[in-house]
């Protein structure tokens, strides 16, 4: 793989997906899994090498959980649940469309926002600059250590001249021990939103275990039934294909875990009027990020898709499975993860809550633009 280029979910998927005639992904369709015969690897280039290899064998297992046997978001405590997101934000766009509609759920308190996989220091400054630009600049930025740092981003413009020492938040170097001391001091348990792959998190949890004892794990992760783009061919999703032992170590762990697999967060777009309404919002979060997606879209030659249409806004849902489950079909199944990054059911396995369908994917798109827009 040419290190020149920037390893990411966007260029995974461009590489290892079928195309129509127009060079995009096709559009998401319904269906169920079976493995195929050959992959590869890469965000963008994943998606272009992923339709591939894997097979499930389905099955339920009771789960031993921590905060319920069918764990939901904790609505029994006063106030807004309190979440760390950890993000490789700056590859995949949907990772910026994610934070904006973390920041507008009043069902959620923002603690810390790590960096994960990459270029820690890209990450925190597109961070820094975004919750500086929507006026959160209080949440305090972790900068985990660089994990394959590859290329240039696709928001390096707009970060370019953004000093981070500009922060008027708290920027900790070791972003890592920020969430354990995060996760250890709080009086709740805290939610950790994971929308990227995990490298961070598993050291985390590797220097202090105890984390699992005080955290839930929502995670944009894996492929069940549906792979990229709603094929019946279940994918090596990205976010655990990219850091396959990170994954092992944290979709295997004692905490409490629900994951939106590409079945559920791999379907959702915005199109139409309600892509017209974000795009034309003078919310400061929804015009920050339609400032983001014109220049992702232009660095990936797709600028005309940013006037018309979202991307698919994959890391979306984890934020919303993290206050609600209500809009989808969840199930309780065992999941390991294989050696080349699949997300098996297995009954044998870690019992997880899994979004494997929706209720009414129109009713989440709905919510989804009325929470950016704002009013």
């Amino acid at each position: 793989m040419n290190d020149s280029r920037s390893l990411t979910r966007r260029s995974f998927l461009q590489e290892s997906a079928p195309q129509n005639k127009a060079g995009r992904m096709p559009a998401p369709r319904a269906g169920s899994g079976t493995r195929p015969a050959s992959s590869a690897v890469n965000r963008r280039g994943f998606l272009r090498k992923s339709a591939l290899l894997g097979a499930a064998i389905a099955g339920i297992r009771p789960g031993l959980p921590r905060l319920s046997a069918q764990s939901t978001p904790d609505q029994t405590s006063p106030g807004p649940i309190p979440v760390i997101l950890a993000t490789d934000i700056g590859d995949d766009i949907d990772d910026t469309w994610a934070l904006g509609l973390l920041l507008k759920s009043p069902e959620l308190d923002l603690k810390l926002v790590m960096t994960e996989y990459g270029k820690g220091q890209y990450r925190a400054k597109l961070l820094a600059k975004f919750l500086q630009a929507t006026g959160h600049a209080g949440v305090p930025i972790g900068i985990g250590p660089d994990v394959e740092p590859r290329g240039q981003g696709g928001q390096a413009a707009w970060v370019k001249d953004y000093d981070l020492r500009s922060y008027p938040g708290k920027v900790h170097p070791d972003g890592i021990q920020a969430l354990v001391d995060t996760v250890m001091q709080s009086s709740r348990p805290i939610t950790l939103i994971c929308i990227g792959p995990m490298p961070n998190v598993a050291a985390a949890l590797a220097r202090e275990p105890l984390i699992a004892r005080h955290a839930r794990v929502v995670g944009m992760d894996g492929s069940v039934r549906l792979g990229y783009g709603g094929s019946k061919t279940v994918s090596a999703e990205w976010n655990v294909k990219a850091a396959v032992k990170a994954a092992q170590q944290v979709l295997s762990a004692p905490w409490e875990i629900t994951i939106t697999p590409l079945d559920t967060c791999g379907l959702v777009t915005l199109e139409g009027e309600r892509y017209r309404r974000v795009r034309e919002a003078a919310d400061p979060v929804a015009s920050t990020i339609i400032q983001n997606y014109r220049l992702w879209s232009r660095s990936n030659n797709t600028q005309d898709d940013a006037e018309r249409r979202s991307s698919v806004l994959f890391d979306t849902v984890a934020v919303y499975l993290a206050f609600s489950q209500d809009l989808c079909e969840m199930e309780r199944l065992g999941i390991r993860v294989s050696e080349d990054g699949y997300t098996l059911i297995d009954p044998q396995a870690k019992p997880m809550n899994v979004a494997t369908g929706w209720k009414s994917l129109d009713r989440y798109r709905d919510l989804l633009v009325q929470r950016l827009v704002g009013g």
